[in-house]
């Protein structure tokens, strides 16, 4: 199990020979990203991305929630992304379980009623991809002239196919 002691000595190594201090805020491919946190992911290296390319907003599922829409408008309309690509991934925990089995499990485990909390599952991987497409595609505050594309990642080869 990885300590912050131990990220602190990454970090010095890291820092050490860093020189991408003078990157500016903006993404220099104008495009952001929803991706799950799964650890098997690395979008950066499966997109071909490097440092300073692109936003990257990472949740449970990649799910587009309120606070990725709020992270859309500000990389948006104050950073200038014009392109927006929502990730989902194979063998997903998100597609494992209800918000009534959570709110169980977290009932049981630490006492707290967490009924009526959408903790945002799905049980269609493509799916739920589409149905996260579609919510940016409506909400008002994101542009019509926005381009929006969905896609699935592939665990255990690599691959990413897109979503129509």
């Amino acid at each position: 199990m990885a300590s912050f002691e131990e990220f602190k000595r990454a970090n010095q190594q890291y820092a050490a020979g860093f020189d991408k201090g003078d990157l500016v805020t903006p993404p220099a491919r104008k495009v952001a990203v929803v991706t799950c946190m799964d650890a098997r992911l690395h979008p950066e290296a499966f997109l071909g991305l490097e440092l300073g390319d692109a936003h990257v907003i990472r949740n449970a599922g990649g799910r587009v929630s309120e606070d990725a829409i709020r992270s859309l408008v500000i990389s948006e309309r104050l950073l200038g992304t014009e392109e927006i690509v929502v990730i989902h991934h194979t063998d997903c925990g998100m597609l494992t379980f209800s918000n009534e089995d959570l709110a169980a499990k977290i009932r049981e485990d630490l006492g707290v009623d967490a009924s009526g909390r959408d903790f945002l599952p799905f049980s269609d991987l493509e799916g739920g991809v589409r149905e996260d497409v579609e919510t940016i595609r409506a909400s008002e505050l994101i542009p019509d002239d926005i381009e929006v594309h969905g896609a699935v990642y592939d665990v255990k080869t690599g691959e990413l196919r897109e979503v129509v």
